[in-house]
């Protein structure tokens, strides 16, 4: 198994539409938090993981490799499931089901996305036909000219220096934004290949899911 490219699914609470169905490789890990676990089945995707305190699911789950958690915690079900996949040695996770329902949950669910990326990881969290990722501290992201639609950058640190928006429609070059004001709401793809880099700090990018998230998802690799 090659967990160096291989994918762990982090799979939340939240409902899966039909086109966030993951179809994992054989080198990929599946875990489901808690009611993910339901949420997978309806797909007629076995997990190789269930983890949760299992409030949400309303039972502990049939399944030969689970690991039931306390309902009193420091870590979410979603932390814990990613922490497992960190430990196996995943570095590329894609979270579903972490978007919508509770907001503090999504802002969890945001502010990991930022967390992985202090572990040399990336995760792509979608649902609710919207993705985000984070990147950091010199990395950059190119987007395909493919992309249509709203691109969103947010400062996820107090600062975020260096930041150059190429080929959208509110084009940046060498700025610094940050964590107090949202300058990067709503900017546009234009059809060409898009890139956002930063050199110093952390951003959030936020976009539509238009059903194509999978296609997408070889292309937006940056670890």
């Amino acid at each position: 198994m090659d967990k160096s490219s291989g994918i762990c699914y982090i799979v939340g609470a939240m409902s899966l539409t039909p086109n966030l169905r993951p179809y994992p490789s054989p080198d990929d890990y599946v875990i489901a938090a808690d009611r993910g676990f339901d949420s997978l089945l309806a797909y007629g995707v076995m997990p190789d993981l269930a983890v949760g305190d299992f409030d949400s699911l309303g039972h502990r789950p049939s399944h030969p490799n689970v690991i039931q958690l306390p309902a009193e915690k420091d870590d979410t079900d979603m932390v814990f499931a990613l922490r497992k996949g960190l430990e196996l040695g995943y570095r590329r996770f894609i979270l579903l089901g972490g978007v919508g329902g509770r907001l503090e949950h999504t802002l969890g669910n945001l502010q990991l996305l930022d967390w992985l990326t202090t572990h040399q990881a990336q995760g792509l969290l979608a649902g609710e036909k919207t993705i985000a990722t984070c990147i950091r501290d010199g990395d950059s992201l190119t987007f395909p000219d493919t992309m249509s639609g709203y691109l969103s950058v947010f400062c996820n640190s107090g600062r975020a220096e260096g930041v150059t928006l190429t080929n959208l429609k509110y084009p940046l070059e060498d700025y610094t934004l940050t964590g107090s004001f949202p300058l990067g709401v709503s900017n546009e793809f234009l059809g060409a290949p898009a890139q956002v880099s930063v050199r110093e700090g952390s951003l959030l990018l936020i976009w539509e899911d238009k059903g194509d998230f999978y296609s997408l998802v070889p292309k937006l690799w940056t670890k």
